[in-house]
């Protein structure tokens, strides 16, 4: 018999690993939809490719799934409250954002650092989340410096 394992330092060891912030969001028939993802990397330069990974738990993720377009913003060190917003369920996640329109119609937040408009290729299962792939259609750089989320907590890289 084996041990179970250790979900807490599983957690703990991968804190370690300092990563970005991104929103990802789409336009669906009620409006826009969108949440808080760190699970986000480049995939492929050929053809262009992005990676995340939604929990399975999420509620928006279904919604911007079926929506089969998605924008990847990725955050700058000024937008922590703004993702703690959008980490947050059951409220109008977009009330007082500003924001725009990407070529795909999904909603580019003010102020972030960059943005990644895709188009959904495919979703995996990925045990508690989804491995989504997402081919790139547009991208745009902003400026600032990045939201970093460590070890539990937010930071913001120095130059």
């Amino acid at each position: 018999m084996s041990n179970p394992f250790d979900q807490a330092r599983f957690r703990e060891a991968l804190g370690h690993f300092a990563t970005g912030v991104t929103i990802v969001t789409a336009m669906e028939e009620e409006g826009p939809v969108g949440f808080t993802c760190q699970a986000f990397s480049a995939l492929s330069l050929d053809p262009p490719l992005v990676v995340l990974a939604p929990a399975k738990s999420s509620t928006s993720w279904p919604k911007i799934a079926q929506a089969g377009a998605f924008c990847v913003n990725i955050l700058s060190s000024h937008q922590e409250a703004l993702c703690r917003a959008f980490a947050a369920s059951g409220r109008d996640k977009f009330e007082g954002v500003g924001w725009s329109v990407a070529s795909s119609g999904a909603p580019v937040l003010d102020g972030a650092l960059a943005f990644v408009d895709c188009e959904l290729e495919v979703a995996h299962d990925a045990g508690d989340h989804e491995l989504v792939v997402g081919r790139v259609i547009d991208l745009g750089i902003g400026e600032g410096t990045p939201l970093l989320y460590y070890r539990s907590g937010f930071g913001s890289f120095a130059i």
